[in-house]
Parts: C-alpha cells; sequence; structure tokens
C-alpha cells in the first residue's frame, strides 16, 4: 500500500507509516480538518471514519470546534489558540480558507510528502501544508510554508508548523520536562488542565526550562504499556507549546517557533517556513515512544547517526582560563594514555581571555600562550593518536573585546536602552549578514589551519534588548533570523570540512532539540556533572533525545555544584549511559584512580556500540525504591548492557535487590556475562529477571556486558 493515499470517493488522505495511520480531510469550508490519528488502517477501513461535518455552532456562544483542524486560524467563529494569525497592511485580520491544489512527491527512496495547498479567500497570502512519512519510522514531520504573492506586506503574528488532535479519551496526561540552569530536564508526568496549557521559551533559545515536546495519553500508559501521542519541535530559538483539553473531551497541541508579542513581518513575494513540529503514536508506552524518537534522530536527523562517537577529554576542570601550549601538551598525554580519543581545549586559548571578563569575540589564539597559534598543540595531539578540539562561542561578545570596540552596533540592543550584560557578555546580531559572515569567516580559517576536528560551540546566556534597530521590521525579524543564520553558519561550515565534528552546547543543556542536532552531533547535557544529579537529568533528556547525542562527563570531587563525594567507578557508569567525556584534573588523579579510569575506559569501548546504537530499556527510574537501572540492547538481540546505581546513601546495609526483568533479547537464547563467564536463559531473564548483585555500601553501581551464546536449538 502507499504510504499516501487519497482514498475514493470520500475525500479522505490516509497517511500511513509501518505501524500507525494519520487520516485528514478537506471540509466543506475548505480547512483542513483531522480525522484519525492511531494504529495503522486500511484504505477501505479509513473510508468508515468519514462523518459529516460538525455544526457550525452549536450555540451562539460556541463557534467552530476548538479541537480538529490541522490548522486552526484566527478569524470566523474560531475561539481557540490560533495555528495561524495575520495581520494585513491595512490593519485587518484574519484568514479564509480557499483550497487550490495538492501534490504527492517523493523527495527521496522511502520517503513521501503530501502537500495541500490553500490561499485566503480575499487576500493573495498563500498557504502550502506539509506532512511527510517514511518506510522506517512511524514518526510524522509537519511543517508549514506562508507566501506573500500580494504587493502589500503582511505581519504573521503566530505561525505554527502544526496542530495535533488526539481522540476522544476518558482522562489526558501530559509528560514534559521542566528545569533551570545546571538542572535540566525534569521529568513532569501530570493531569492535562482543561483550558490552554502553554509551554514555551522567551529566551532566543531552546532554554533550561522546558523543552520543546509533550507526550499525551489517557493517564494510564506506563513504560512498556499504553498508547502514547507525541510531539516534538525541531527548533532552536524562542518556541511555544499551546496544549488545550476542551469541555467536551478533546485534547490537542499546536507549536512553532517564536513568542507572543514577536511578529513575522512577510513582505511582498517573501516567504516563510516554518521549522518542522513532528509527531508520533505508539502501542506500547512510554519507552516505545522513546525508542521511536532516538531510532528517528539518528537516522534521519543526525548528519552522521551512525557513527561511533570518541572518547573526549576536555581541559576545563584542569586549567580554567590558564591556557597554554606546554600545559596542555602534557595534559594531552595523561588523556592519552587513560585512553582519550579527542583532546579538547576549553575557553582561554584566544585573545586577552584571562577570565569571563574580556577577550571574547577576538578569535584569535594568544601569541603568549600559543607563540606559533594552535597548529603546533594540534600535531601533537594527532601523533598522540586522539582528535583534535576547541570550545568556541561565536555569538558573544565581551565590552571589554576589540570586536565590540570596533563593531558596538554588531550586538542586539534597542536605542537608549540599557545593554544588559550577563556573564559580562553581550549578544551578537546573528541575524545580520554582516555579523553571520564574520563568525563563519574565522571559524572556518580556525578550522583549517588549526587542524580542528571537534567544535564544542557554546553559548551562555539568553537574549536581551532583542532589537536590530538600522533594519525595518528589525526588533520582529530578528527572532528567526538569527536561528536561520546560525543553522547557515553550522552548515556552510560542514560544507567546507566534512571531517568536522560539532557539539551544540548552551551553558550546559539550553539548546537541545531536533533542528540543532540536524547540523551538530551530539549535545552538551549540563554544566552539572554530579553523577547522582546527571540520573535524574539523563532520565528527562532521554524520553525523546537518544544516548547518542548525550554527553556525559567524568569530573572530580567533591562536584563543583554540589559538594557530593561519589566513587570514581559511580562516576564513570553514570556518564557511560551517553557519550563518555572525561573532564577531570589528571594531574591530581592519584595512580590508582588513573588505573581505574583507564580500566573504566576500555570497558566503555566495548559496550559503547550498545550505548550509542542500541535499544534504551528504562528498567527502573532513577526516582523511588531500589536502584535506577537502564539496558541497551543490540536491534538482533546479540548481545545487551544493563547499567545500575543504588541511591543512597542513608541506606541501612544494602536489601537485596530484586531481580530486573530484561527486554530486547533473542527468544530462546542464553546470554553470558562478559566479566563474570555466568550463562543466563532469555527467558528467565525476561520473565524471572537478572540479580543485579551491586556491591555493598552507599553510591554502589554495576554494568553487566552478555553476549549471546547461542539459540533456541542450543
Amino acid at each position: 500500500m502507499p504510504m499516501i493515499f487519497r482514498v475514493p470517493d470520500s475525500g479522505l488522505w490516509l497517511l500511513s507509516t509501518p505501524r500507525t495511520s494519520y487520516v485528514l480531510r478537506v471540509d466543506a469550508t475548505g480547512a483542513p480538518r483531522h480525522v484519525a490519528w492511531g494504529p495503522r488502517l486500511t484504505p477501505e477501513e479509513a473510508g468508515d471514519l468519514l462523518v459529516p461535518d460538525p455544526p457550525e455552532e452549536v450555540s451562539s456562544f460556541e463557534g467552530r470546534d476548538p479541537v480538529g483542524e490541522e490548522l486552526p486560524v484566527d478569524g470566523g467563529t474560531r475561539y481557540g489558540p490560533p495555528s495561524l494569525q495575520v495581520r494585513h497592511a491595512d490593519g485587518t485580520r484574519a484568514f479564509e480558507w480557499r483550497p487550490t491544489g495538492h501534490r504527492v512527491v517523493e523527495p527521496a527512496p522511502g520517503t513521501a510528502e503530501l502537500v495541500l495547498e490553500f490561499r485566503d479567500r480575499l487576500r493573495p497570502l498563500h498557504v502550502a501544508l506539509h506532512y511527510t512519512v517514511r518506510d522506517d519510522t512511524d514518526v510524522i514531520e509537519r511543517r508549514t510554508v506562508l507566501r506573500n504573492a500580494g504587493e502589500e506586506p503582511v505581519d504573521l503574528l503566530r505561525a505554527d508548523s502544526a496542530a495535533w488532535s488526539l481522540p476522544p479519551l476518558p482522562d489526558y496526561r501530559v509528560s514534559h520536562v521542566t528545569g533551570r540552569w545546571a538542572a535540566e530536564s525534569r521529568l513532569r508526568r501530570e493531569p492535562l488542565p482543561h483550558g490552554e496549557t502553554v509551554l514555551t521559551s522567551r529566551r532566543g533559545i531552546t532554554s533550561h526550562h522546558a523543552g520543546p515536546w509533550v507526550m499525551l495519553d489517557d493517564g494510564r500508559a506506563g513504560e512498556e504499556h499504553g498508547r502514547v501521542w507525541s510531539t516534538a519541535l525541531a527548533w532552536s530559538g524562542s518556541w511555544r507549546l499551546t496544549l488545550q483539553r476542551t469541555h467536551d473531551g478533546r485534547a490537542g497541541v499546536t507549536g512553532g517557533a517564536g513568542h507572543e508579542g514577536v511578529a513575522v513581518p512577510l513582505g511582498p513575494g517573501e516567504e516563510f517556513t516554518t521549522p518542522v513540529f513532528a509527531g508520533l503514536f505508539t502501542e506500547g508506552g512510554f519507552g516505545a515512544a522513546s525508542r521511536s524518537w532516538h531510532a528517528y534522530t539518528r537516522r534521519h536527523v543526525l548528519p552522521h547517526g551512525a557513527e561511533t562517537a570518541p572518547v573526549l577529554y576536555n581541559s576545563w576542570e584542569a586549567t580554567g582560563f590558564d591556557v597554554d601550549e606546554a600545559s596542555q601538551r602534557r595534559l594531552a598525554e595523561r588523556a592519552a594514555a587513560l585512553g582519550a580519543e579527542l583532546y579538547v581545549v576549553d575557553d582561554g586559548w584566544f585573545g586577552t581571555r584571562r577570565d569571563d571578563r574580556a577577550g571574547l569575540g577576538d578569535w584569535t589564539p594568544a601569541p603568549e600562550r600559543f607563540p606559533h597559534g594552535l597548529a603546533p598543540l594540534s600535531e601533537a595531539v594527532h601523533r598522540l593518536g586522539m582528535r583534535f578540539g576547541v570550545w568556541v562561542e561565536p555569538e558573544m561578545v565581551n565590552p571589554d573585546s576589540d570586536l565590540y570596540r570596533a563593531h558596538p552596533d554588531w550586538v542586539l540592543h534597542q536605542p537608549g536602552r540599557t545593554r544588559s550584560e550577563l556573564r559580562h557578555q553581550l549578544v551578537l546580531n546573528f541575524a545580520r549578514d554582516d555579523v553571520a559572515d564574520w563568525a563563519y569567516g574565522w571559524l572556518t580559517r580556525l578550522v583549517a589551519d588549526a587542524g580542528v576536528d571537534f567544535l564544542k560551540w557554546d553559548m551562555n546566556r539568553a537574549l536581551s534588548e532583542a532589537g536590530w534597530p538600522d533594519r525595518p521590521g528589525g526588533h520582529d525579524r530578528l527572532w528567526t533570523a538569527y536561528v536561520h543564520h546560525l543553522y547557515g553558519v553550522l552548515d556552510r561550515l560542514r560544507a567546507d570540512h566534512p571531517g568536522l565534528r560539532i557539539e551544540t552546547c548552551s551553558g550546559g543543556g539550553g539548546r537541545a532539540d531536533l533542528g540543532i542536532l540536524r547540523r551538530t552531533d551530539q549535545a552538551w547535557t549540563s554544566d552539572n556533572t554530579d553523577a547522582a544529579d546527571r540520573l535524574l537529568i539523563q532520565h528527562g533528556f532521554g524520553q525523546v533525545l537518544p544516548a547518542r547525542v548525550m554527553s556525559a562527563w567524568v569530573t572530580d570531587v567533591p562536584n563543583q555544584f554540589t559538594g557530593r563525594t561519589v566513587p570514581l567507578r559511580y562516576r564513570f557508569h553514570a556518564a557511560m549511559a551517553g557519550l563518555l567525556g572525561i573532564g577531570g584534573d589528571l594531574g591530581r588523579w592519584s595512580e590508582e584512580e588513573l588505573a581505574e579510569g583507564a580500566e573504566l575506559v576500555a570497558a566503555y569501548k566495548r559496550v559503547r556500540h550498545l550505548v550509542q546504537h542500541g535499544d534504551l530499556y528504562r528498567l527502573a527510574g532513577p526516582r523511588g525504591e531500589g536502584p535506577a537501572v537502564v539496558q541497551y540492547a543490540a536491534g538482533d538481540g546479540a548481545e545487551t548492557l544493563v547499567l545500575a546505581w543504588r541511591r543512597g546513601p542513608g541506606e541501612q546495609g544494602p536489601p537485596p535487590e530484586a531481580p530486573v526483568r530484561l527486554r530486547g533479547l533473542a527468544p530462546g537464547a542464553r546470554y553470558r556475562d562478559a566479566r563474570t563467564g555466568a550463562v543466563h536463559h532469555a527467558g528467565v531473564l525476561a520473565a524471572y529477571g537478572l540479580r543485579l548483585d551491586l556491591p555493598r555500601g552507599d553510591w554502589a553501581s554495576t554494568a553487566v556486558h552478555l553476549v549471546r551464546v547461542g539459540g533456541a536449538e542450543d
């Protein structure tokens, strides 16, 4: 059956993925209307879903149903949250649907796209709704393209990517993440209130405080069971998701770029393409939803999702701003001996940078610290068998810098207003062509001249005084243009340097989303590297984003954020759940710690293919009784990894942990423990569980690697 099918004699469009179907139609008023989203249907079955259009008004106070349209517009008798809200040059508003055509295209093998085309009944504003499905994922991508075909400007007061409607359910629950700097991605599951609930970032970045995704269920789904509908926005600037629960038992969510009070100017002949707002339906609970998002991200979002990421060492905790070639060479030798494969020089290598008060924006190596530039250090790192990386913050400038003294107009500012400094820095206006070209220019030279293999791209403050006074409509235009130019610089860099790999960072997890990950390779999860806190942060991060992008470091104790001290092995096991990195001061590690660290790095290398490319099963969460447990399984059942952490201190002796039932195993197979040699039957591991045998004492952890040794015939 084709992935996109027009059901005869019904006006229905049927979009099919491997396990799900999405059905929509254009109603008698010309508006695109949602019909169904759930388990897979045949065209004949989809035809049974056709029902008459609902009445325009139930009473003079109700109007059209607030949930159930593919892109609710502002106008007529619609009173719910609009996905599209426009203001014309004469001050009038509203949009009325008039269908003008449709297209079905196949942009790539295994991919199909439906485009429904409309225009306003009165004005030359054109709207195209795009739906993309693939034959290897249940994720459906949606976006909207708006084109001003007239001779007068139009303001898009709100231009969401899509609206998603759920079927009537007895109850609704929303899952999402909240947090703050150094405490990102805290998972919340709570009843969806009646009325409207807004999740947003007004900071110009994805933010530490909320994530641009939601999961919705009827309140009864669990990790392994239940129907779950989820959506995720691929955008790295300000964003907004509005959830609605109506009085008549419906729920939906509309989402897109921007926030209230900001418009997108659309001049004559201009076009605006919204970011992708993707959706996913699963019947296997939250775990199945996560695994589907992870596979989609690895296959269709990341530039090199099939690659296995190297073990990273970062110099920050060892040196701070005290960076010079000699000390970095010594540190690199220690990192290589530990088993690191990528060495990253952090802040302090450039200009007059001796603390966070000066030098940001002057991106040339400090001559007294690197008299011959970074190339000699890069060559030394390469001779040690490691790749070479550097920290950069291209979007920022210190007022105490040559760049700011030369170009004070390059920063975001409002005429006459105070230029607020956060972390002693201002934000460069990346919406400007000259700023984006400047950033691209020095970055591509740096990568080429210094033999840079990896950039840690940081962004250490939110936007403020977000103005662009020398551009008409600039105060509104910059919010989206900034992000598009950011994407453009990254795209140009990658085109120039195909071997370059990039980490997105914004003071930790402030910019981690499907939009930035289409142009980067991994995300710095949080500045908080405390292993116990990281279990909570990583739990929320992994609801949608995969371990393949989750940077996780082993750092020194007492931890700089929490003051907590946990064993080195526990810190390693927490970091081994993602992309292992080491950020401690290796010059202060004892010989015993260096030996144990090298052993654990080697152990990670033996299992990282499972962590980075396997299927994640959350066997026990980081809250509640008993240890936290995650499992990574190869898709073919050939092997699996179990990581477990006992939360402590305070337990009066270790209680006997209940066995944990494993998932993702090959039926009838046997598995050998790579460390102990013990052999287990898959049926026992799945039905009765694996006894973890965590070591005695507080902050105990373990890693169990099981390799298949036979099938049912054995």
